[in-house]
């Protein structure tokens, strides 16, 4: 039995460490991953795509499913995802695995799941695989459903849902490197949380765009990283830019008429660009 299920990856609106409160929206770039259930329930084995990243994130997935199914004495499982984000850059490329895991570990099963369980079996699956400081629950449910969300992350609950039309480009730079949510200094970050929660209000009043770019600003300060790149973004006619999740990498929102104009500025930088756009729809599962 097999199954095979996507899910997207995100950009921050706010970053949850400082507060516990965070908001993300999805963005068309996919993890898929596919589940094939054996009848060793000795082995759970995982590969991510051709990398040599740790698979234990995917394998907890598919044993918490098994587990709450009734069946994990019955079965084992091959799981293998493939990716077009990049990993461990600030784009949610754990949540989008775990929640395209799960998803697709319920369709091997020949089963349903509802989106807010299959959310909580990711995210536990990351604590319990240390992927993760606060739960990552914004970065989940934006995966999982599509669109945009604001949540309190410690209770795990939506505030408010954000429609972004998907009109819009997505711009991400990725410099050189790679940055691990576990490895960041949270007690560094938490004394900012007075300017974080003015940025997390304005997104609830559905000024999504400067909450992104004050957050990106604030998170860059702290982190260490050049806010240069984000500001030339807005110089060449952005909407909104900013570092993503811990980054190093930073998302640009714009209208078509100034994609070329920011890529541009971009790409007189070390790294790389990628163009893409906002995503109404989360998880799904595919055809293989």
């Amino acid at each position: 039995m097999k199954g095979t299920a996507s899910a997207c990856g995100s950009a921050t609106v706010i970053n949850a460490i400082a507060t516990g409160e965070g908001g993300a929206f999805a963005i068309d770039l996919r993890v898929k991953s596919t589940v094939s259930l054996t009848g060793d329930p000795s082995e759970i084995s995982g590969k991510v795509g051709n990398t040599e990243e740790d698979p234990e994130l995917i394998e907890i997935c598919v044993e918490k499913v098994l587990e709450r199914r009734g069946v994990r004495d019955q079965y084992g499982a091959q799981i293998e995802t493939n990716t077009e984000l990049p990993i461990a850059v600030g784009l949610s490329s754990s949540s989008a695995a775990a929640n395209a895991t799960v998803l697709a570990t319920y369709a091997a099963l020949g089963g349903e799941i509802e989106p807010r369980d299959a959310i909580e079996i990711g995210i536990e699956s990351a604590f319990n695989a240390g992927t993760t400081v606060t739960g990552a629950f914004d970065d989940a449910a934006a995966s999982y459903l599509g669109g945009g969300v604001v949540t309190d992350n410690e209770s795990r609950e939506i505030l408010k849902k954000i429609d972004i039309d998907p009109e819009w480009r997505v711009l991400i730079y990725l410099p050189p490197g790679r940055s691990y949510t576990t490895e960041v200094d949270v007690e560094r970050i938490e004394f900012l949380g007075d300017l974080v929660e003015v940025a997390r209000e304005s997104a609830l009043e559905g000024n999504v765009f400067g909450a992104q770019t004050v957050n990106g600003l604030i998170y860059s300060s702290v982190l260490g990283y050049d806010s240069q790149p984000a500001l030339d973004a807005l110089s060449a006619g952005a909407e909104s830019s900013g570092l993503t999740g811990t980054g190093p990498a930073i998302v640009a929102v714009s209208k078509e008429k100034n994609v070329e104009k920011i890529i541009n500025v971009w790409n007189s930088k070390e790294g790389r660009v990628l163009k893409t756009r906002p995503s109404r729809e989360g998880a799904r599962i595919e055809n293989g």
